[in-house]
């Protein structure tokens, strides 16, 4: 015999779930509590991805998505509805990350990185992998963070570039140039890679 559930319990869950972004947004400035916990709940794996490849720390990634969802709670009725719910949330989180480096910046420190775990299986592959993988995330950490943005974005993320230029907030010119400076960076640094 199942077990019964409450009157209404799981149909306002149902309901925001097939709901779309924007009308999970206005739910929220409207007052739905559950609703902006069903954007997060959509879009947070993509959010933290665009903070960890662009901060390249996962602390700092954290303290960037907290901050950008808790901007983006605060402020969803300045929404204006010009671009997708995602880009506005993406936009958040780059910005949060920018201010972040921003911070970091004028107070550097060192950031120690934890042991890596050891993984016996296929070694060679397995080596190989680690190294090229270390080799691209050294080489986007070198980049500009305007160039590193922009590049997480179109390249890593796939956004297309008008998309990424929203996100910025900045011409897709711009985007263009700095995705197109950031790979020629890359390809610099990455090049002996290609003798493999």
């Amino acid at each position: 015999m199942a077990a019964s559930r409450p009157a209404g319990a799981g149909g306002t869950s149902s309901a925001l779930g097939t709901a779309s972004d924007d009308a999970l947004l206005a739910a929220h400035v409207n007052g739905n509590s559950d609703a902006f916990n069903e954007l997060v709940r959509r879009h947070r794996d993509r959010l933290w991805a665009v903070a960890l490849r662009t901060t390249r720390n996962p602390e700092d990634a954290a303290d960037a998505v907290q901050e950008a969802l808790i901007s983006a709670f605060r402020n969803a009725g300045s929404f204006r509805g010009q671009s997708a719910v995602t880009t506005w949330l993406h936009r958040i989180v780059v910005n949060a990350c920018l201010d972040l480096a921003r911070r970091r910046a004028a107070r550097p420190s060192v950031a120690l990185r934890e042991e890596e775990s050891f993984q016996p299986a296929d070694p060679r592959d397995r080596i190989a992998e680690r190294e090229l993988g270390i080799a691209v995330e050294e080489a986007l950490g070198r980049l500009p963070i305007d160039q590193r943005a922009a590049i997480v974005l179109v390249d890593v993320q796939g956004f297309p570039v008008a998309d990424a230029a929203e996100a910025l907030g900045v011409p897709i010119g711009t985007i263009k140039s700095r995705c197109a400076r950031g790979r020629a960076r890359l390809a610099c640094s990455l090049g002996h890679l290609r003798d493999r």
